[in-house]
């Protein structure tokens, strides 16, 4: 049976990602629309017939799950909401506007027994599935290195303004972070430097002994935004690109897989999705982190 979700927001992300992929998904039943602008509100859920609610409590009395796609500060505000009430939760990074938010809205789900998902995107394509279970194991690795380069956004298409005040950091470290801890393991140590809004280098060590380094750059004048990785071991090298990776078929697989623990967790005490709230709390911690660290030593 398809499960019924709602979702929060009406802005780009919302309209271009989320939307179309609610519903195209046979796993969905792309119940509700609410955002706190009405008339975006209408449009969007006219054009792929669902209902434009005119609260957050009558898309919660529609829903079983809900998918975010609003600023931290309103998402950790309507999350807390939505899990008191027992919906599933897919949402964006980072997961609330500061880490003792982001903590509270996830001992709250755990709490509640909610089904939740963090969205990243990358772990749902192709190319970085056959990377992370294929290329780089066989590798062996011992260490990689990462390079992101992404355009100013302050032209055509502007970022959010709260993404864009905080630099390429906010905006792609948590993605980067995550696909380097699944190739590499778990991030335990990092220095950073340089500056936010422009080039930022970091050095990580990983729990296993592994160690990396990665370069993020957010002012590329001309080409599309691109993330490499490369990990090396004894047996090799392995590499990918997981901006470039991504498109519907990936998101269109994030939602089919959070319909699925959605379904699944309703009936059985299952556990927990590896990209679960818990894993969004860890990668805003990591971020934080390094933030704070080009505040201190940058």
């Amino acid at each position: 049976m398809a499960v019924a979700v709602g979702l929060v927001g009406a802005g780009s992300r919302a309209r271009d990602v989320y939307a179309p992929a609610l519903a195209a998904s046979p796993d969905v039943d792309f119940r509700a629309v609410w955002a706190r602008s009405p008339a975006p509100v209408r449009a969007l859920a006219e054009q792929h017939g669902a209902a434009p609610c005119a609260s957050f409590d009558e898309l919660i009395q529609r829903c079983e799950a809900v998918v975010f796609a609003v600023p931290p500060p309103v998402q950790a505000e309507y999350g807390s909401y939505a899990a008191r009430h027992h919906r599933a939760l897919l949402l964006e990074k980072p997961i609330a506007a500061d880490i003792a938010g982001a903590e509270e809205l996830s001992s709250l789900a755990g709490r509640e027994k909610v089904p939740t998902m963090t969205a990243l995107p990358w772990r749902f394509a192709d190319a970085v599935r056959r990377f992370l279970d294929q290329d780089a194991p066989a590798t062996q690795p011992v260490g990689g290195t990462a390079r992101l380069l992404t355009r100013n956004r302050d032209g055509e298409e502007p970022a959010p303004t709260w993404r864009r005040a905080r630099g390429v950091l906010r905006t792609y470290a948590a993605d980067l972070f995550d696909l380097m801890e699944a190739a590499l393991g778990p991030i335990v140590g990092m220095h950073a430097h340089g500056e936010p809004r422009g080039w930022t280098g970091l050095s990580l060590d990983h729990r296993v002994g592994r160690f990396s380094e990665a370069s993020l750059y957010a002012g590329r004048l001309r080409g599309p935004d691109v993330a490499f990785l490369e990990v090396s071991g004894p047996r090799g090298t392995a590499d990918v690109e997981a901006l470039g990776a991504v498109g519907p078929d990936a998101h269109h697989r994030m939602i089919a897989e959070f319909a699925s623990i959605v379904a699944t967790e309703a009936v059985t005490d299952r556990r927990a999705h590896p990209l679960d709230i818990e894993q969004g709390l860890h990668l805003q911690r990591l971020v934080e982190a390094a933030e704070t660290d080009l505040v201190l030593h940058g």
